[in-house]
């Protein structure tokens, strides 16, 4: 994935930007770090602090594209942080242009800015290695959200046809995403 963005022009100004989008616990997260560890340039973004709580993801796809937009012209971008302790927006976060961006997260992609994506990978796994993953990493904290984020997440990815437009898709389960980056 990493070979198959820095093979291709930038598209975000003079930079690149892979978005890592699929459903929750498919394991996005880890592998942005383990591309972080590969190009340790790059920038890695979480969506999930540009979300308006747990019913945030229609409006994430505006709030990407402020961030991004500004960037791909060399400008610095902005977007607000979600504080999920306090449950409200906790202030402005400022991104200089980079290389490589690499932005992380359900519903990170979306065909609004779809030009400025030099590579979009689909990352899955099966429901119950999500729903396992999900327990492991939230305990019980977040289980009556659940049902209703994983609505919500599906009808997003519907909306856009992420999966379709995905230049790299990457099956995880319980297995290494070393490999896969």
């Amino acid at each position: 994935m990493l070979a198959h963005a820095l093979a291709r022009p930038a598209t975000l100004g003079a930079g690149r930007l892979i978005c890592l989008d699929g459903p929750a616990g498919a394991g996005k997260t880890t592998l942005a770090q383990r591309l972080r560890e590969l190009a340790p340039d790059a920038v890695v973004l979480g969506t999930d602090e540009m979300l308006a709580g747990w019913r945030g993801l229609p409006g994430l796809a505006a709030t990407v594209e402020a961030l991004l937009r500004p960037l791909a012209t060399g400008r610095p971008g902005r977007w607000p942080r979600w504080d999920w302790t306090e449950d409200r927006w906790a202030g402005e976060q400022v991104q200089q242009p980079v290389p490589l961006l690499v932005l992380e997260g359900v519903g990170c992609y979306s065909p609004r800015y779809a030009e400025l994506v030099t590579t979009l990978a689909w990352v899955e796994a099966s429901p119950a290695t999500r729903a396992r993953r999900a327990a492991r990493r939230d305990g019980d904290a977040f289980a009556e959200h659940w049902a209703t984020w994983l609505a919500d997440e599906e009808r997003l990815h519907a909306e856009t046809g992420t999966r379709r437009h995905a230049d790299v898709l990457v099956r995880t389960e319980d297995r290494d995403l070393g490999s896969q980056a």
